[in-house]
Formats: C-alpha cells, sequence, structure tokens
C-alpha cells in the first residue's frame, strides 16, 4: 500500500482533506499511478494515498474534495526564476543575454520601489499557483546585492498571504570578484547612454555574509515553515572565492543550500579555467549547492557536478529565447547529475508556468542533438517533482504523493479536448497539457487555489493599473529612450 496505516476498520482516524476519486500520480520510487485513487491530508502532511475506497473507509474527513475527472499530482518545484521580472515582460527580446541583463533587466528593477516588488510578487503568485507550481527557488537582487529591508519584507509577505512555499536566494557581488567583467559590464553601459543605469557597487565580502545571515536568522522557517533563506552569490566569476567559500558554509551552518548563475554565456567561459573549475577551487561544489544554467559546461565539468554531488536548474525557455545555448542535460543526468526545471526570468520566458516549459524542455533537446529517444516524457516530468525536490534538498518532504511528505497537491481537470485520448500521465502533462487546466491547488494543506482563484490575495489586480505601473518603470529608467 502506499500509506503508513492499515485499511479495513471503518473510520478510525481524522483528516482535514479528502481528494477522492480521479487518477492520482504519486511519483514515487515506483511511479505509482492509482485510478479512481484518493489522498487525505492533516495538518500540513499527507496521511494516505491509495485507492479511493480504502482511504474514505479509514478517514473521515472535514472536507471530501471530488477528484472525479481530475489528474491528481504532486506540486510542481520551480527550481529558478527572478519574481520582479514579470512587470517588464517582452522587454529586449532582441539582445543578448548580458546586453539585456544590464542595459534592460537591471535599469528596470533598480527603478522599483517596494510597492512595485509587493505588486509583482502578488501578479506572480497568483499565475505560478494558478499554473501547479507549490515551490519555487527566487534569485534576488537588482545588479546582484539583494533588496533593503523594506521590499524583502513585503515580497515575503505577499508570499505569505498566497500560501505559496518560497525559497528566498540572497544575492551578492563582493569586491574580489574578476574585474574584467566589471570592466565588460561598463562597455556594454555605454551603449545606451539614455538608459538609468543600476548603480549597485560590490559588497565587502564579511557584510555581503552577514546580511545574508541575517536575513536567514529573520525568515527562515517562517510563514509555517513555507519560506527559507539561502545564500546567493550573483554569479560565478562575479565573487571572490572567499565570497563563494564562505556562502557554502552558511548553508552548512544554517542546514539550507546555496545558489548561483553558472556557465549561462560563453562570455563567462572566457577564462583559462570554466565556472565549474572556479567553482570547485572556491569550495562552492557540493551537496549543498544548486547552480542555475550549465549551458556552456565541458565533459570534465559535468564530472565534477557528478562527483560533488552538484545539482543544476535547467532553464530551458529562457536559454533559448536569448540563444545562449541548449544546456547538456542528457549527459548531466547520465552522469549522474540531479536536474531540476526552473523558468527563469519571466520577461524572457513570458511565463511562469512551468508545465509550458516541461514541453520546451522535452523538445529542445530532442532537436538539439537529433535523437527523438531523448528527453522521455517521464524524465521532463521528473524534472519538475521529484528531482526538482532532490535539487533543492527537499526530497525527504517534497516532489511525491506520499505518506508523510508535506502536502502540496496539485488537480488538474481532464475535460478538455486537447486532453483526450492520452496515452499515460507522463505523456500528458509534458505535451499535451497547458498550465490552464490546474483547478485545485493545496500547498502545506492548505487550500491555495480554488475554481482557479488565489485564495489568500483577495480580489485580482486591476490588469490597467499594472499595466501603467510597468510603463511607469519603463519612463524612470529610461527604458524608452533604448537606442534599438
Amino acid at each position: 500500500m502506499y500509506s503508513k496505516f492499515e485499511f479495513g476498520r471503518k473510520i478510525q482516524h481524522m483528516a482535514n482533506h479528502i481528494i477522492r476519486g480521479g487518477t492520482v500520480a504519486t511519483m514515487d520510487e515506483q511511479r505509482h499511478v492509482i485510478e479512481n485513487g484518493a489522498v487525505a491530508v492533516e495538518g500540513s502532511e499527507i496521511v494516505a494515498v491509495g485507492k479511493a475506497d480504502e482511504v474514505v473507509d479509514a478517514y473521515d474527513a472535514d472536507r471530501v474534495i471530488d477528484g472525479s475527472g481530475q489528474l491528481v499530482i504532486p506540486g510542481l518545484i520551480n527550481t529558478h526564476v527572478h519574481v520582479p521580472d514579470i512587470l517588464y515582460r517582452g522587454r529586449g527580446k532582441a539582445r543578448g543575454l548580458h546586453d539585456w541583463l544590464f542595459n534592460v533587466k537591471h535599469p528596470f528593477v533598480a527603478a522599483m520601489d517596494p510597492d512595485d516588488h509587493a505588486v509583482a510578487a502578488e501578479l506572480y503568485c497568483r499565475e505560478t499557483l494558478r499554473a501547479g507550481v507549490t515551490t519555487f527557488v527566487e534569485n534576488a537582487g537588482g545588479l546582484g546585492n539583494g533588496y533593503d529591508a523594506e521590499t524583502i519584507q513585503q515580497k515575503l509577505s505577499v508570499y505569505d498571504a498566497a500560501g505559496v512555499r518560497n525559497i528566498y536566494a540572497h544575492g551578492f557581488l563582493d569586491q574580489g570578484g574578476e574585474s574584467a567583467f566589471q570592466s565588460y559590464i561598463e562597455t556594454l553601459r555605454r551603449k545606451e547612454p539614455g538608459v538609468v543605469h543600476a548603480s549597485d557597487p560590490p559588497m565587502e565580502t564579511e557584510a555581503a555574509l552577514e546580511a545574508v545571515e541575517e536575513l536567514i536568522e529573520q525568515y527562515h522557517g517562517t510563514a509555517d515553515g513555507r519560506q527559507s533563506v539561502w545564500p546567493g552569490p550573483f554569479l560565478a566569476w562575479g565573487v571572490s572565492p572567499e565570497g563563494l567559500a564562505g556562502a557554502y558554509e552558511l548553508a552548512e551552518k544554517h542546514d539550507v543550500m546555496t545558489t548561483t548563475h553558472t556557465a549561462e554565456s560563453s562570455v563567462q567561459e572566457r577564462n583559462l579555467a570554466s565556472s565549474v573549475e572556479y567553482l570547485e577551487s572556491a569550495g562552492y561544489l557540493g551537496e549543498r549547492t544548486l547552480l542555475g544554467h550549465c549551458v556552456q559546461v565541458s565533459k570534465p565539468d559535468i564530472r565534477r557536478l557528478a562527483a560533488t554531488d552538484t545539482k543544476v536548474a535547467h532553464n530551458i525557455a529562457t536559454n533559448c529565447s536569448l540563444a545562449t545555448g541548449v544546456a547538456p542535460i542528457s549527459a548531466m543526468q547520465a552522469a549522474g547529475v540531479t536536474v531540476g526545471l526552473g523558468t527563469d526570468n519571466i520577461a524572457h520566458n513570458d511565463t511562469a508556468n512551468l508545465i509550458a516549459d516541461m514541453r520546451i524542455a522535452a523538445l529542445a533537446h530532442k532537436v538539439d542533438d537529433r535523437d527523438p529517444g531523448l528527453m522521455p516524457a517521464e524524465r521532463v516530468l521528473e524534472m519538475a517533482t521529484i528531482d526538482a525536490a532532490r535539487a533543492i534538498g527537499r526530497e525527504d518532504s517534497l516532489g511525491s504523493l506520499e505518506a508523510g511528505k508535506l502536502a502540496d497537491i496539485v488537480m488538474l481537470d481532464l475535460d478538455y479536448p486537447h486532453l483526450t485520448p492520452y496515452t499515460d500521465v507522463a505523456s500528458l502533462l509534458v505535451y499535451q497539457a497547458t498550465g490552464s487546466e490546474v483547478s485545485t491547488v493545496l500547498c502545506n494543506g492548505d487550500v491555495v487555489i480554488e475554481n482557479g482563484e488565489c485564495q489568500g490575495l483577495g480580489d485580482r489586480p486591476d490588469p490597467v493599473s499594472i499595466q501603467e505601473r510597468s510603463e511607469s518603470l519603463v519612463e524612470r529608467s529610461g527604458l524608452n529612450q533604448l537606442v534599438r
């Protein structure tokens, strides 16, 4: 069976919720799929998964949620995202990564005040929960030194109210980063003299690490355990060896993880040592590290990642949009590297919808290697569920529907023409679903999406006001003066 108890006795246990009926895709070790299944939830935990009649006989629930005609899956996990970018979708699409980063993204984000960040956080939560994502890793910060205290407080308050599970990775650059990279940034900025460029100088290493630790002590474990804080050095070559080593030491000290952007473009790999070699030399690789992108990595780099149990966040949609390349994910997985899926920048991805990105991931790798057998649907689904949980160090509590795990659960309505017929659950989710089919979402045992509405955030914001806010930020940042 799939639960901790023995069936056969009538109503001996209490539960807050039972999802009864439907198809339950557990993503457990055997990848069980239970037709006419049920999931029982007590408090924040799943207490039983099994056949509907057995679960209903054994548990008396405060509420029974009808799962008939629904697909029930674990909450999806987004391993890499930038939340504020949701307010400037689509800008700078024709630019390369660093040109866009320093002449579009950072100027826009630098113009945002705490209220702007709160609006972006709310819009993001509504969209990503509605698409079945219950956990996300936010790579936070403007140019790399994180946000001010008021901005952080407002953002995290929105996440708390929405009921989502978030990981806030506080970004920083320190004074020991590579000077040639700083010079390259200034070269790019001179191309756009009309833009109000972000002014966020690198911090002293000790001060940067102290700022991260203060946030961990203040916010980690808040919101009923749903909020986490990690050290997030901004970019491999932009942070000193001391800053990277210090970030990993903080992760060990506070039993969290750490994440940084790595080998996203060929520009970042122009040094004699690769980004992965540099991180290894600084003592940053290891089981507590999640590296974003890893597009430009070599076979020796992959062996280093595997040998150190370093994880990778794969951001296929933005890598395609920015034309930085397709990361060799199949080779990483074959070597034993854990890979989770991420949406990355919403300005280039255009959505916070991980289900949409699963399809891109499945197709892009086949084309890149000219091998239709690469990236089978089940492997891609794992990258958004159980492998994503491993990638953030939470495989014991997230990523599958099993008794004892946290109750992050998503229901999708199967009554759509494009979902009929289907061969198997993985293929359905990866190739046929769009994300709009999500009907109900539980996070930490609470219903956070019902009938498509976010229960903790009240009425939807006025789209006109959001559009006006975005256009005002474009004016304030000087992005309306872009040369091209």
